[in-house]
């Protein structure tokens, strides 16, 4: 099987692009020996692997310019598979003893789960779930948008809030806690938009939608450097301008839900 099966070409977690901007295949001939492989699927009948690196994730993913660059250059399918391989190799080289009684643990289940001889504990990629909310003010063409901005966002840049979703929290009592906390504005109505895999480390983006009958903002400085309403008009400009032009804010990405969620918005407004 090893001449056909396929090899995702990685540097450390960072993927390899070719000069298409696609992401670059090799072989098991490709990768040491004694390496660990978890298997990705299939493609063109041809099984898919990856391969776990000595090291995981030691730093903020948004530090790394090569991870963004990444981001930026990937069609949404090779994007969709770099991720979901990140976020397992990643697990893999982060967790490679037992969380219950330390002994080392072995890759099983083709990479989708690794094992335990000591304890015979069983241990899972885990998934990570985040709210990411739109807060909405007014109606019709007085309605506006709560946006804020972390200080590691680039200059200018604006998205919607986010937080964890903490141990026996429903997703909408998520949304209105970190809301609450971080502008102090209370939140009703919340409802499902769309969700996004974001594999820096292993998230789950829940993307929301909530009302606020008050405007006034007490910002949480230790999780935003600022946060502000923008009208209709301002965000519409925002989106056409892009994250490199004059509009009033640097939009999010166009490949992170935050930028999915503006556009809904806007197309809510027509």
């Amino acid at each position: 099987m090893g001449w056909r099966a396929r090899l995702l070409m990685l540097d450390g977690l960072a993927p390899v692009i070719d000069d298409a901007g696609m992401l670059v295949w090799g072989t098991l001939a490709d990768c040491d020996e004694d390496a660990d492989l978890v298997f990705l699927g299939m493609m063109d009948e041809k099984p898919c692997f990856a391969a776990i690196p000595d090291e995981g994730a030691t730093g903020p993913s948004y530090a790394n310019p090569q991870i963004w660059a990444a981001i930026q250059a990937l069609a949404p399918p090779d994007l969709a598979l770099y991720g979901g391989a990140r976020s397992l190799v990643d697990w893999h080289a982060r967790h490679r003893f037992c969380a219950r009684c330390g002994s080392p643990t072995k890759l099983a289940k083709g990479g989708w789960q690794r094992d335990c001889a000591a304890c015979e504990a069983q241990h899972f990629p885990r998934t990570d779930p985040v709210t990411i909310m739109l807060v909405t003010h007014g109606e019709g063409e007085d309605r506006k948008l709560l946006l804020g901005r972390q200080p590691r966002f680039p200059p200018r840049a604006f998205s919607a809030l986010a937080g964890f979703v903490e141990p026996g929290e429903s997703i909408e009592e998520a949304v209105a806690r970190e809301v609450l906390e971080e502008a102090g504005i209370a939140v009703r109505d919340v409802t499902y938009i769309a969700s996004q895999p974001w594999p820096f480390p292993s998230q789950l983006m829940i993307g929301c939608h909530s009302h606020a009958d008050e405007d006034a903002l007490t910002i949480d400085e230790t999780e935003l450097e600022e946060a502000r309403w923008f009208s209709q008009n301002e965000v519409q400009a925002a989106m056409e301008a892009g994250r490199d032009g004059n509009g009033p804010f640097a939009p999010p990405p166009p490949a992170a839900i935050a930028n999915v969620l503006l556009r809904w918005w806007l197309d809510q407004g027509k």
